[in-house]
């Protein structure tokens, strides 16, 4: 991983950056910030920038032995600890018994899925952790020297997931650090590392990606049309995870998109039969899907609303919402949208609460139709 295959974080590269070239790099440091931005990716491009033997504009040469290696994650001074569970036989089990899963992972995921490491461990339900037997395990591993490089690094994924007695056990190897070891941590939630072991590293901050740069991203990867990549950029909030979701959740989208159309028209026209119809379709999707509709249709509405200001760079529509919303936008008005999002929200709350999801949706439907006419 090279700096310059990362999206962003300029400023947080040359910080870095001017750590190993000063030669006074920390002995801890924790990147921080929300997940999906990159984080871990930075975090293995500063460890291949510390063991290249050919620095070039403030980059490693991507061709040498030590770059080679660790492109595949061979590099033999550089150690990976992450979450994991534990197997049923009951044995202690460390980061190296998973090393195959995690490789594959790293390959596939460069911005880092928590769920899609669940996935990879073959169990969704899983809480992973890092064990105390970690810690004993690096502990051994650090004690030799290096053996190609002048530092040892240790790539330490979600430190927040260490068990009390594993953070403890390296509490002392962080206070005392041998002159050759460099641990980079990656959180995605440092409030809920250990206080002594935070106290002791040098913290990055990596601030969410904006909407633009997520966009461009997704044009050039997927190859889609840009006002739907701002769109789903938009939803992401700054995660390059939650945007290829929104991507692949497609179909989904558009199956709402046309149940918030034919909801919409019916009500306009009052056609309380039809209306009845829908209802029962829309109670088909089950519980989780009607509550993501629900969700799906207030952003419709709010988008509606802000449509009407005539400022296209405040709206996020994809190219069919954006369509629809042409002819449909001068009827939610300032009147009647706080109201419409309040009738929408309710029957969410109903919905999670096990009410009858026919007649919430044909309660919704009725209201509707006095709304929009208000």
């Amino acid at each position: 991983m090279k700096f310059r295959d990362i999206l962003s974080h300029e400023g947080a590269k040359q910080r870095i950056r001017s750590f190993v070239d000063n030669d006074r790099i920390p002995h801890a440091i924790l990147i921080d910030g929300q997940p999906g931005i990159g984080k871990f990716a930075l975090a293995r491009a500063l460890a291949q920038y510390i063991h290249c033997e050919n620095r070039q504009n403030g980059d490693s040469c991507g061709v040498c032995p030590s770059c080679i290696q660790h492109q595949t994650f061979n590099h033999i001074d550089t150690h990976f600890i992450f979450p994991i569970i534990k197997k049923s036989s009951g044995k202690s089990v460390v980061s190296d018994d998973y090393i195959d899963e995690w490789k594959d992972y790293l390959t596939q995921n460069p911005y880092m899925d928590f769920d899609k490491w669940l996935q990879a461990l073959d169990n969704v339900n899983a809480q992973p952790q890092i064990f105390v037997d970690e810690s004993v395990d690096i502990i051994r591993k650090l004690n030799f020297t290096a053996h190609k490089s002048k530092y040892k690094v240790v790539l330490l994924w979600l430190p927040e997931r260490m068990k009390i007695e594993c953070a403890n056990k390296l509490l002392k190897l962080i206070e005392e650090p041998h002159s050759d070891t460099i641990f980079i941590m990656v959180s995605n939630n440092s409030k809920q590392i250990l206080p002594t072991i935070y106290s002791r590293v040098q913290r990055i901050e990596l601030l969410r990606l904006g909407d633009e740069i997520i966009a461009n991203y997704l044009v050039e990867k997927y190859a889609i049309d840009s006002n739907d990549a701002l769109s789903i950029a938009h939803l992401a909030e700054g995660n390059i995870n939650n945007a290829e979701k929104e991507l692949l959740s497609t179909k989904e989208t558009s199956n709402f998109f046309s149940l918030f159309v034919e909801l919409m028209r019916l009500a306009y026209q009052r056609k309380i039969y039809d209306l009845k119809r829908w209802s029962n379709d829309v109670a088909s999707l089950g519980r989780e899907q009607s509550i993501q509709f629900l969700d799906y249709c207030q952003r419709l509405i709010r988008e509606n609303f802000v449509y009407n200001l005539n400022v296209k760079e405040l709206n996020y529509l994809n190219t069919q919402e954006a369509q629809f919303s042409v002819n449909f936008a001068r009827f939610i008005t300032e009147k009647n949208v706080q109201k419409l999002i309040e009738v929408l929200n309710k029957a969410q709350i109903d919905i999670s609460g096990n009410a009858n999801a026919k007649i919430v949706f044909f309660d919704i439907s009725v209201k509707v139709i006095l709304l929009l006419k208000s």
